[in-house]
């Protein structure tokens, strides 16, 4: 009890963001004070429920001298079943409710809100339904008999020794009006869960006798020097001259102006009444990540945040993201011996060296006590790296349960979306992201069922008063309107506020809401640079697609071929390679194995990349790409071709298109017949026909009703052609509404073909709304109401695996293996086409032992060849099927607690063919191609 009280002080006052304090001292009489004392005291009493029959009867040597003493009771045995309804915490917060009635006249209705901190300690807050139960056992609690006042005696001498010892005798008559606000009550139990690990953890605190030697307050002292836990960060409040902000943030080029968007973003941060929800919408290559990260430092020092999450729509945006997250911590002011917790937040960080580099690997192991067996233990770094102000990635706060606790995180935009989701330890989500500035990249990404969970976050993130800024290009005007409605929560708005924010066709444009406030919209003007972009159609043939390259490429030049499946994108790389050759096609998608994803796009970004830094641009190219070429990739072509897709996805890759300027504002580093920019448009059965009719990959991935709303936004612009291109920016934003809105014009004869699609396009949202209501956290409720329930009938653990993922996307669960090479005597080998590591250390063709846990060095390279199965093995008999083949490969040597990169994981052999048959399938992989699938 004293040490985790002990922790909680120290957790107050060293490491909790002040925006957290501030949270909970504003629901206190006594403020700051006030707020403390309930934390340090919660955490004291947390283990209250352990001083009952029920759980001390478990260790029968010290029942026993118990009973000597005159606490009697039954032994585990005899008690039963019945024992499991009174778990510690339940009992706790039981035992805590009835002191504060029976001693300081609270009422049942004031009560819960306060000890549901101890009832939720393990990680899920008690149901009414438990509660009841335990109210008819009350021998659980005290056995009957002449012992029933002597444990009575017991619990009270211990509530009021803690209440003396923690300083809240003289206040609990104060909080007794008090009505805590569930954000309140939810950090408050995760605070109390920390704490408890914390002082749980016998590598910083020994058990007696072995540290009987200490006072309490050397004890804390030494654990918390062990811990050595990064404070949250404290910004402080940047340069008032924009210009100057952003030349020391960030690796401007010589001569480069602060943008208008860049400006009144910071401007509007800075201005609005509290800090809230600032969504930037920007055309592409305007700077929105540098605004939001100038923003969120802006926010948090005005809202005492203490750390930023990036949340971003992919592994592979992360990954690209997390450096340019350093660079920026770099830059950051801090005083000398400054030391931030980072985090890449996705299941595949540990293969990341940008990250493993910074991995802290010190002497306390994170202990998770509620998962027998998770301890998680530092893996392999490559290099250890040290700054300024010291990055580590902290070895305690690690864990699918406590990383998100880091203060600066960059990682998939689940990690966000699982603080929507009722599962185990949410409260320890709630508290990651509570002290925190969170960033929201590509926000026009997510569909119906992930917009479900988006909307509840962020409306508990408005709750929390925690600044959010969300960056979109392409941003459809409804959605941006349910953004700021889930974010502002105000109960009783004028309906007409939000009308303006739905009405708003200028762009850029900017829209600040606080909580619980009206919207602000903001018009900056444009950096001033326009392209226009000539659209054309073209039939969906290969050769005839050959043949136009032929005749664009003829004078050399870079082209980039988006197609909307992995197979028409092997397809066409296939055809043009015919024709090209094989040095001149290079294809994109996400059915490489993670170590060869990565290198295609270095590589792309090496030699299609900002003209500064692209140093090998090829003098003609073609890069045949799936989806994986639209979003934060900065790498610029001459040419696009592009299957028809949503109107807002078609911009993005337009994006991709004479981003940057070659040879000044008339691109004269182009070759001549493609310095202007034109996208052909493909992916269409027959564009002469009456309706034009995508080709069924694109309908199976996007559906009929987006991919003919965007057609018929298109038409003008691709009737009109060279009179009629899209001007970027200022058509992005008319494209995009024109696509989404319900009351746009389509053309003639397109009107019962449209309907038919919109009626299944509804049906599936409404489906897709429904499904991922099931396992949605509710509302915030009103103030005082206890979080009794509050997880009732969720998933259990949630975490980032690709199973855990599902629950918070709409995609089906998909098998993931490890890809080694099964040479002809049977050995195992990593694969042999990997390229040495950045200490020059071979990793091809690796030995992987059977008979014993492979090298590290061998382990980490093979975990880095996964990869997920495409969607053929999705399919419930399939993936059976598969899952059976793939355990046949079942190696005891590998499934032990040492090996912690490939205990657990699916292995895939390929023969040295690079071949194998799974499933009824043949998969075939290359390092240039990736994984192809066909039918046995």
């Amino acid at each position: 009890m004293e040490d985790s009280a002990a922790v909680a002080g120290l957790l107050w006052d060293e490491w909790l963001p002040q925006s957290v304090r501030d949270l909970i001292a504003a629901e206190l009489p006594g403020g700051h004070d006030d707020a403390r004392r309930l934390a340090v005291w919660l955490a004291g009493v947390h283990d209250i429920g352990k001083a009952t029959p029920a759980f001390a009867c478990q260790v029968e040597p010290l029942a026993q001298v118990m009973r000597a003493d005159g606490l009697e009771m039954r032994s585990q045995r005899a008690m039963g079943a019945d024992r499991k309804l009174a778990p510690h915490g339940l009992v706790g917060q039981v035992l805590l409710g009835e002191w504060l009635e029976e001693q300081h006249a609270w009422t049942v209705a004031q009560t819960g809100q306060f000890t549901v901190a101890v009832g939720g300690h393990h990680g899920v807050p008690p149901e009414h339904g438990q509660i009841t139960a335990l109210d008819r056992h009350p021998e659980l609690l005290r056995t009957p008999g002449k012992s029933r006042g002597l444990w009575q005696r017991v619990q009270l001498e211990l509530l009021e020794a803690c209440a003396a010892e923690f300083g809240v005798v003289d206040r609990l008559s104060a909080w007794r009006s008090v009505k805590l606000p569930q954000p309140v009550q939810v950090v408050l139990t995760a605070l109390v869960i920390v704490s408890d690990w914390i002082a749980s953890n016998p590598d910083l605190f020994p058990y007696f006798p072995q540290d009987a030697s200490r006072s309490s307050e050397e004890r804390a002292a030494a654990a918390w020097q062990g811990l050595n836990l990064p404070a949250a960060w404290r910004a402080a409040e940047p340069p008032a001259d924009v210009q100057e902000l952003f030349a020391s943030r960030f690796a401007l080029p010589p001569g480069a102006k602060v943008r208008p968007v860049q400006e009144a973003a910071v401007d509007l941060a800075r201005t609005m009444d509290d800090p809230g929800l600032l969504v930037i919408e920007a055309p592409m290559g305007e700077g929105k990540t540098e605004a939001a990260l100038a923003a969120a430092e802006v926010l948090a020092a005005r809202s005492g945040a203490g750390g930023v999450f990036f949340a971003l729509p992919t592994m592979a945006t992360g990954n690209a993201m997390f450096p340019r997250l350093l660079d920026w911590l770099e830059r950051l002011p801090a005083p000398e011996g400054t030391r931030h917790s980072v985090l890449l937040a996705h299941s595949k960080s540990a293969l990341n060296d940008d990250f493993t580099d910074l991995m802290d690997h010190g002497q306390v192991k994170a202990v998770d006590l509620d998962a027998a067996g998770d301890t998680e233990e530092s893996r392999p770094s490559s290099r250890k790296r040290s700054a300024s102000a010291e990055f580590v990635a902290h070895t305690w706060l690690r864990g699918r349960k406590k990383a998100m606790l880091s203060s600066f995180v960059a990682g998939t935009i689940d990690q966000l979306l699982f603080a929507g989701l009722k599962s185990r330890h949410l409260a320890l989500r709630h508290l990651a992201v509570a002290g925190k500035v969170i960033v929201i990249d590509e926000a026009h990404a997510y569909d119906t069922y992930m917009s479900v969970y988006l909307d509840r976050v962020l409306s508990w993130l408005g709750a929390y008063r925690v600044p959010v800024v969300v960056l979109s290009a392409t941003l459809p005007a409804n959605r941006r309107r349910e953004l700021v409605e889930a974010y502002s929560g105000r109960k009783k708005a004028d309906p007409r506020d939000f009308d303006a924010v739905a009405q708003a066709e200028d762009y850029p444009l900017l829209t600040a809401v606080a909580p619980g406030g009206a919207p602000v919209l903001r018009r900056p003007p444009a950096s001033g640079r326009e392209a226009d972009v000539e659209l054309e159609r073209i039939d969906d043939d290969l050769a005839h697609l050959a043949d136009r390259l032929e005749d664009e490429l003829e004078d050399g030049g870079c082209a980039l071929v988006v197609r909307n499946t992995v197979r028409r994108v092997v397809e066409t790389a296939r055809a043009l390679r015919e024709r090209f050759g094989e040095a001149d096609v290079t294809v994109a998608h996400s059915c490489f194995v993670d170590v060869d994803r990565a290198a295609k796009d270095a590589s792309l970004l090496e030699r299609f990349g900002p003209p500064e830094k692209a140093k090998d641009r090829p003098p003609r190219h073609i890069v045949v790409a799936s989806q994986v070429a639209e979003q934060s990739l900065d790498v610029d072509f001459d040419l696009l071709v592009t299957d028809l897709c949503p109107a807002d996805l078609l911009l993005q890759r337009m994006g991709r298109l004479h981003r940057h300027l070659r040879g000044g504002e008339h691109q004269a580093d182009r070759p001549e017949r493609l310095r202007t920019a034109r996208c052909l448009v493909s992916g269409v059965v027959d564009w002469t026909a009456d309706v034009p009719e995508p080709v069924r990959g694109s309908v199976a991935v996007y559906g009929a009703y987006a991919l003919l709303r965007s057609a018929a936004a298109l038409v003008p612009n691709l009737d009109g052609g060279a009179q009629r291109p899209v001007r970027l920016p200022s058509d992005i934003s008319p494209l995009v509404q024109h696509a989404y809105a319900e009351e746009s014009a389509v053309p003639a004869g397109w009107a019962q073909d449209m309907e038919a699609a919109r009626t299944r396009y509804e049906e599936m949202r409404a489906d897709q709304a429904e499904r991922a209501a099931t396992f949605r956290l509710g509302a915030v409720a009103r103030p005082g109401r206890p979080l009794f329930g509050w997880i009732t009938a969720g998933v259990g653990d949630a975490d980032d695996t690709s199973q855990g993922k599902a629950q918070v996307r709409d995609s089906r669960e998909s098998l993931e293996v490890v890809v080694v090479r099964k040479k002809a005597d049977g050995t195992l080998t990593t694969v042999p086409w990997l390229a040495p590591d950045r200490r020059n250390r071979a990793l091809a063709g690796l030995a992987l032992p059977t008979d014993q846990v492979p090298t590290p060095l061998a382990a980490r390279t093979a975990a880095s060849c996964g990869l997920r199965l495409p969607i053929q093995f999705s399919y419930a008999e399939t993936m059976d099927r598969a899952i059976s083949e793939l355990e046949e490969l079942h190696i005891p040597a590998w499934q032990v607690k040492g090996s912690h990169w490939l205990a657990g994981q699916l292995i895939l052999p390929l023969d040295e063919d690079c071949q194998t048959h799974l499933a009824g399938f043949v998969l075939r992989y290359s390092k240039s191609d990736g994984l192809e699938v066909t039918r046995a």
